[in-house]
């Protein structure tokens, strides 16, 4: 016998039609096709399976032994089938099933965490796996359906959506300036009067170089210091603490710049950003837990992005 193809599954759907209506011209009529074609059909999936299914007289028509068997064996499973298909169909417009994704730790922890209860209370039928990795890593052969990452993507198949764009400032505590003043242009960095501290790319495994950019002019420099996180918890306390100058994210330290635990020191560069940004496998047939998911994480991001200025006006409001 020949391997199992769609003639054999178109055959077999002609074939319960036939068993259901008790005639190839109500089988006909159920599947809009011609008797003929009906008829065709069953010759077709005959001579595919090498055996006699139905037995045709003027009057009626009754399945052999042979296409009993085959019938009573293969019709549980053309109903698990279309159960199946359902349920997928139904997968593109319920917020059910499993929904794996890969985030960055740090907007993970200060935004994501704080709301994600909220938000799993909403979908019962929805199981989340939430993986903080400090990589992308390759997303669709680890199982993710979504990822989010701080930095520019790198070229690939995947779908990106920006969700928020934050300033990169140079910041210093208010005890590291006492006790070695403040610089007053970037290159003052280059000192061994200043110690700053090197935050390492996880894609690259290099520290970042410190940019600074006003307008369509870019400096970098080569900053002094002998320390290098790869933690961005780590470097806001350090820094903090007064042992050195970082360069950060706005977004995440509104509030020790609100409240004087950190210092802007170079506000006249203003124009160094970083990117946030939603990776997904396609635009084609997203379904609804990746929609949903996306549309959640983009109104977090829009809210927290905000700088801390005007988030207090409006809280005010």
């Amino acid at each position: 016998m020949a391997g199992f193809d769609e003639r054999i599954l178109n055959g077999m759907g002609v074939l319960s039609a036939i068993v259901d209506t008790g005639s190839f011209a109500g089988a006909g009529d159920m599947l809009d096709m011609s008797q003929s074609g009906v008829s065709r059909s069953i010759a077709r999936l005959e001579g595919r399976l090498g055996v006699r299914l139905l037995e045709r007289t003027t009057r009626s028509v009754t399945l052999t032994d042979e296409g009993r068997r085959l019938y009573e064996q293969v019709m549980p499973l053309l109903a698990a089938l279309e159960e199946a298909a359902t349920t997928a169909t139904q997968g593109a417009t319920a917020v059910r099933g499993r929904l794996r994704v890969n985030v960055d730790p740090f907007f993970s922890r200060l935004v994501l965490g704080p709301r994600l209860g909220a938000f799993i209370e909403d979908y019962p039928e929805l199981r989340v796996e939430l993986v903080t990795r400090d990589q992308l890593g390759d997303m669709i052969a680890d199982g993710f359906d979504l990822a989010v990452r701080f930095g520019h993507p790198r070229p690939s198949s995947l779908v990106a959506r920006k969700l928020l764009e934050t300033r990169i400032l140079t910041v210093a505590a208010p005890s590291y300036l006492k006790r070695r003043g403040r610089p007053l242009q970037p290159s003052d960095l280059e000192s061994d009067t200043h110690a700053c501290i090197r935050y390492r790319d996880p894609e690259t495994g290099h520290p970042f170089e410190w940019e600074f950019h006003r307008g369509r002019k870019k400096i970098t420099v080569d900053v002094a210091g002998r320390l290098t996180v790869n933690d961005v918890g780590t470097m806001h306390s350090v820094c903090v603490a007064g042992h050195a100058i970082a360069q950060v994210m706005e977004f995440g330290v509104e509030q020790m710049l609100a409240d004087s635990r950190l210092v802007e020191l170079f506000p006249d560069w203003p124009d160094d950003r970083f990117p946030l940004y939603a990776l997904y496998p396609s635009r084609h047939h997203v379904p609804a837990k990746v929609r949903t998911f996306l549309d959640f994480i983009a109104s977090l991001a829009a809210s927290d992005g905000k700088p801390a200025g005007r988030k207090a006006r409006e809280a005010a409001r």
